[in-house]
């Protein structure tokens, strides 16, 4: 099945990784994908190496999980903010008790950590914040791109690649 006609959803807050956003985005769109970015609020972000403002579509507050195939979290700082928001969280838990992809890289597994969706799951990340992985329960192994049911995990920005090829081979293997 192709990936066209999809529809993604992508989390962005302040001091998100450049190439984090940027990659997945447009390499979805390339491959027909509908893309929407929702922020802690309307106003543009900006990511921490100066990107943007990069405008989003709408906030966490005006989307559903029902409305998307999956869910993408860049790394860099945003997600210490996102995770702070009940509204993100509800979003994750969401996401994944509907067994839809969501991919997460770098520093963004600490929204999913702080959503409780990582227990007893297999996953990696940025070295940084191993400890933070463990201590939450995963079973965290330092591989470019690891795929544990639903959750797609990367580690850096070097990982983009392989990270967004897990990720459209999830989203071509979904249900009509």
């Amino acid at each position: 099945m192709t990936v066209a006609g999809s529809r993604v959803l992508v989390l962005a807050a302040d001091l998100f990784e450049d190439s984090e956003l940027l990659y997945p985005y447009y390499r979805l769109l390339e491959e027909g994908v509908e893309v929407v970015v929702a922020g802690l609020d309307d106003r543009p972000v900006t990511g921490k190496k100066g990107h943007g403002p990069f405008a989003v579509d709408t906030t966490v507050e005006h989307v559903s999980a029902d409305d998307f195939d999956a869910l993408v979290i860049p790394g860099g700082f945003a997600p210490d903010q996102l995770r702070r928001s009940a509204r993100v969280l509800e979003l994750v838990r969401a996401f994944d008790a509907g067994g839809k992809p969501i991919a997460f890289i770098c520093h963004a597994g600490w929204v999913p950590i702080s959503a409780r969706i990582v227990k007893g799951r297999r996953a990696t990340s940025v070295g940084a914040i191993r400890d933070d992985m463990v201590n939450a329960g995963v079973d965290w192994v330092d591989e470019e791109v690891v795929v544990d049911a639903n959750l797609i995990s990367a580690r850096t920005p070097a990982d983009l690649g392989p990270w967004m090829k897990a990720l459209l081979a999830a989203l071509a293997q979904r249900e009509p």
